[in-house]
């Protein structure tokens, strides 16, 4: 039985060694809410048998991410929740924040197994302004799911099964094209795997590199950029 903590008293995931996106005021309020109302979140660990599981991540990110038997590590995940594991992960902060602002989570934790393209913070600020992510993560919230439901597939997908598929449908209808690239993947000729096959419960997690979908850029408009 693995322990339950509040998640302001879970350990912190390491930092990767990249310099790391300062947050959005939305994103660092949400953050705060979550530090404060948050329920009995289920720290990583062990299986319920109580021996770890074996999960390999590809891609070039991975080196800078949590590794061994450190918080956060890809075999620590693997029965958590898919929205809880996504918050373990310290390059999908924005990301992270986005699935609970726009209640995103009921769709990654169902009984349906899902694919989840999720782009790094540095994406998410190269994609929009601070301004516009603000207003995505406490305003414009169906805007937001929508978004999301571009960065999501039915079926728990290792990269080498979405590269075997070629197309594959988003839960918003869209369609993308994957194609392999050594051992990773690239997305519709914009967004690079950079760490593949994350596991969570009924999930896979990819990190990406790009924002997907159909909104405008914004970063390099009149307001100053996320970062």
């Amino acid at each position: 039985m693995t322990d339950t903590l509040p998640r302001a008293a879970m350990p912190a995931p390491r930092r990767a060694r990249r310099r790391a996106t300062p947050l959005a005021g939305a994103l660092a309020l949400l953050v705060a809410v979550a530090g404060c109302t948050g329920g009995d979140d289920s720290g990583p660990g062990t299986t319920d048998a109580g021996s770890p599981a074996t999960v390999t991540v590809t891609g070039p990110l991975c080196d800078v991410l949590p590794s061994g038997s450190e918080p956060g590590n890809p075999a620590s995940l693997v029965d958590q929740p898919a929205d809880r594991a996504l918050g373990w992960i310290p390059v999908l902060t924005t990301f992270e924040a986005a699935v609970r602002a726009s209640g995103m989570a009921t769709e990654l934790t169902g009984t349906q197994p899902v694919t989840i393209l999720a782009p790094t913070d540095d994406a998410f600020a190269a994609k929009f302004s601070r301004t516009n992510l603000d207003e995505l993560l406490l305003k414009d919230t169906e805007k937001l799911r929508g978004l999301l439901r571009e960065h999501v597939v039915t079926g728990a997908l290792p990269v080498a099964e979405l590269v075997s598929a070629g197309t594959v449908t988003t839960l918003a209808g869209t369609r993308l094209t994957v194609t392999g690239q050594g051992q990773g993947a690239r997305v519709d000729d914009e967004a690079d795997l950079v760490c593949a096959d994350y596991q969570a419960v009924r999930a896979r997690i990819h990190v990406i590199d790009h924002v997907l979908g159909s909104l405008p850029t914004t970063a390099n408009g009149d307001d100053h950029p996320a970062h």
